[in-house]
Order: C-alpha cells, then structure tokens, then sequence
C-alpha cells in the first residue's frame, strides 16, 4: 500500500497527475494546482487538508477535504479533486486515500459531500458508502458516524 500524507504542492508535484487526468479529460487537477498557486483554495481552513499517496516517493494519488462551499453548514466537509494515475488504479489506493481523508474529517465534521459526473468515480463513492443526492450542489453526501 502506499504511504499517505499530508501534502503540499510544489512546482512540478502535480505534473505526472495532471497530465494524466487531462488526457483522460479531466481538468481539476489542473484547477487544483491553479487555486493552490493563486490562493484561492490552499486547505487551510478548520477541518480542511490536502492528502498525497506515495509509492516510491512517486505521488500516485491526491485528494482533500474543504469546508462545504456551496451549502456552508457548521460541519459539513466537501471531499475534492481526488484522483488516482490511471496505472495505479483498482489497487486500494483511492480507497486507502478516502478512508484516511474521512477518517481525519470525523474531527471536524459530520457530513461530506462531492461532485462527479464519471459513472466510475460513482460507482467507487457508492462502494465506499456514499449516497446519491438529489441537490445542484453535489451528486453524492455520506453522513459520518457520530
């Protein structure tokens, strides 16, 4: 399994992913790294935090937790930009990397919620125990337990 952490975008840290994800045709990689250089969203607020999966010293994985910004409540957290190399997947990694990011949320909040509109990416929510919603601000919310 790989080694989770916190984490800390640096130049290039995110090259190897980024390009990944975009040649899979997604872009919030690259808008993760853009808000973190431009200071838009950096996960320094109460509760939030930026999680790496390494194997080898090689970043394999990202993903973080937020403050819900769209339906702001006391303890609600929005789980973002999580995403895993294309070659590392179908290892436990993400799964590896959700369980920590819920884990360490469970301090600070009681709801997550997130977006996605891959049909695989909801099909792995699902297996993890997140729930379908039906609101314009998130496909998916999991109540943590108390």
């Amino acid at each position: 399994m790989p080694q989770i952490s916190r984490f800390e975008i640096f130049d290039a840290s995110l090259a190897e992913l980024k390009a990944d994800a975009e040649g899979q045709g997604f872009r919030f990689v690259h808008r993760l790294e853009e808000d973190w250089f431009n200071g838009t969203n950096r996960f320094c607020g109460q509760g939030e935090l930026l999680l790496g999966a390494f194997k080898d010293d090689r970043l394999v994985a990202v993903g973080g937790l937020n403050q819900e910004p769209y339906d702001p409540r006391p303890r609600r957290g929005r789980l973002r930009h999580l995403y895993v190399l294309s070659s590392f997947r179908r290892q436990g990694i993400g799964s590896a990397l959700v369980r920590q990011l819920l884990e360490m949320a469970a301090v600070d909040f009681d709801e997550i919620r997130l977006r996605t509109d891959s049909r695989e990416a909801a099909a792995f929510y699902e297996s993890i125990g997140f729930v379908p919603l039906a609101i314009a601000s998130a496909t998916y919310g999991l109540r943590l337990a108390l």
